[in-house]
């Protein structure tokens, strides 16, 4: 039973034939992004013939049925987190990326950052960041962008050192890497 301070959050129930049809539509648009992802990664490696050494997946935003260390049954929504139980790789993006191996914290629900977190809002970066001060900031660091709007600015986020330094009793590191190209969707009216 959940808490009496959240329970007017929980209007669908699981037990419902909505609820199942949301859940199994979760599950369908999450095994959909994953495939995706799993295509672009082939076709990117195949075009500078590469092959990948190992793949992780940065599953995140999603719900996940999961057993409590008190033995519990409960549903985890990791908004904004992705999972970091023991031994599980995870990738934590910004301007820099990080691969990560979670630690399994309970505290966090086995969870860590699935990325630098917003600085500012999208209106915000929108109204302090010109496109010429985006594209400076990155050509200074070699990042070549292909597509991307201004609210996703690097400027309009967190520093991605600090964030992950603010993890690390939930994730161990094991790689940093340097974007060199990043592909976002189109701005709107540019397609």
């Amino acid at each position: 039973d959940l808490d009496k301070s959240v329970k007017h959050l929980a209007w669908l129930s699981l037990d419902s034939e909505d609820g199942q049809e949301y859940w199994l539509s979760m599950e369908l648009a999450g095994r959909f992004a994953s495939a995706n992802h799993y295509i672009i990664h082939n076709r990117v490696a195949a075009a500078v013939g590469l092959k990948e050494a190992a793949v992780v997946e940065n599953h995140h935003n999603f719900a996940w049925h999961e057993k409590l260390p008190d033995g519990r049954n409960v549903i985890v929504h990791r908004k904004g987190a992705t999972p970091a139980g023991v031994g599980v790789l995870g990738v934590i993006p910004g301007s820099m990326g990080y691969v990560v191996r979670g630690r399994g914290a309970s505290e966090s629900l086995e969870s860590a950052s699935h990325g630098a977190g917003r600085l500012m809002s999208r209106t915000a970066a929108l109204n302090s960041i010109s496109r010429s001060t985006r594209d400076d900031y990155l050509k200074e660091r070699g990042v070549t962008l292909l597509g991307g709007g201004i609210d996703e600015s690097p400027q309009a986020y967190k520093p991605i050192d600090k964030v992950i330094a603010a993890q690390h009793d939930l994730v161990d590191v094991i790689g940093k890497f340097t974007p060199r190209i990043v592909r976002m969707a189109d701005e709107p009216g540019d397609i």
